[in-house]
């Protein structure tokens, strides 16, 4: 690995503040693995995204990311958002300091700082796939690419309230939990019509999720089948659903059985458009963004990404 110079994004913030306190120590971990690198900090949100388009042009295409899984998230925007690089030329990592991990569980990474860098030092790659999305933000028509799971709809709306309490200094796992429940209350079903490469499924809907990946929400399978590198979507529509039933099946989010409810659907599909009244609204690798009308597509095998050996 010392013929490779790495490029090390650090979201100081992240954590609450635990990419800041345990940089030093990360730091001289990388350099016991012989990990040769550079490393710039994140001042503002999007401030990764820049960050790393930025180094690209500078000639790196080994990158790391140092914080959460939004971390992550922008590292992928820096490297999809240009078109000089071919991404699969790149090749991605993680070290969490957030409270998720929620990609880098389906490839059981670690969470202690030395083994995750040991697995780093490794060197061992899979090419992922990536999504892309478009979605209406006030007035204007806005790009993200992702590389998890993106949520429409009751999802959305708990990761918004997660996120508002996370900038106030709320932390903790838990948080996603207690803002899930308290969003049962407020939230009223919203009338889709989703169309999966070409086929329309029209519902009452509590909520929608797109997964690359399997996990989202601290552990949650809302697509328990997803597959990294198939060049699909995992597709899950839960449609309209009584606030104490949806209290019920809990624990099917956890042990991979959503899909054996009755009122859930699975498809998968590469190009997903999705219209509702009234608008509805999208999160991606737990970023808030805008809402409906929705368009994602499917970037097969598009970025290297570093994974643990024995997943």
């Amino acid at each position: 690995m010392s013929s490779v110079k790495w490029m090390v994004v650090v979201n100081p913030n992240a954590g609450h503040g635990k990419g800041k306190k345990d940089w030093k120590q990360i730091a001289f971990l990388l350099g016991k693995y012989n990990i040769d690198f550079c490393h710039c900090f994140t001042e503002r949100p999007f401030h990764a995204i820049e960050l790393t388009r930025d180094a690209l042009m500078q000639g790196y295409r080994h990158f790391i990311g140092v914080g959460g899984d939004g971390t992550m998230n922008e590292v992928i925007n820096g490297i999809f958002d240009q078109d000089k690089i071919p991404t699969e030329e790149v090749i991605v990592a993680t070290i969490t300091v957030g409270t998720g991990n929620d990609w880098g569980r389906m490839f059981e990474m670690p969470v202690d700082y030395e083994e995750s860098i040991k697995i780093i030092a490794n060197g061992k790659t899979t090419l992922h796939d990536a999504g892309v999305l478009w979605y209406q933000q006030d007035e204007r028509r806005e790009k993200r690419f992702f590389i998890n799971i993106a949520g429409l709809g009751f999802d959305a709306l708990v990761v918004k309230r997660t996120n508002r309490q996370k900038e106030k200094g709320k932390k903790g796992k838990a948080i996603y939990m207690w803002n899930l429940l308290m969003s049962l209350v407020v939230y009223r079903h919203i009338h889709t019509e989703v169309e999966i490469d070409g086929r329309k499924v029209a519902n009452s809907t509590f909520t929608i999720s797109l997964g690359i990946g399997k996990y989202s929400g601290g552990g949650m399978m809302q697509t328990p089948h997803a597959v990294h590198d198939d060049g699909l979507f995992d597709i899950t529509i839960i449609k309209r659903m009584r606030k104490g039933e949806v209290i019920r099946n809990l624990k099917r989010l956890y042990d991979g059985s959503i899909y054996d409810h009755p009122k859930i659907e699975w498809y998968r599909g590469e190009i997903i458009k999705i219209n509702s009244d009234p608008v509805i609204h999208v999160e991606a690798d737990g970023e808030s963004l805008g809402h409906s009308p929705i368009e994602f597509r499917i970037i097969p095998k598009s970025i290297n990404v570093i994974i643990n050996p024995s997943s």
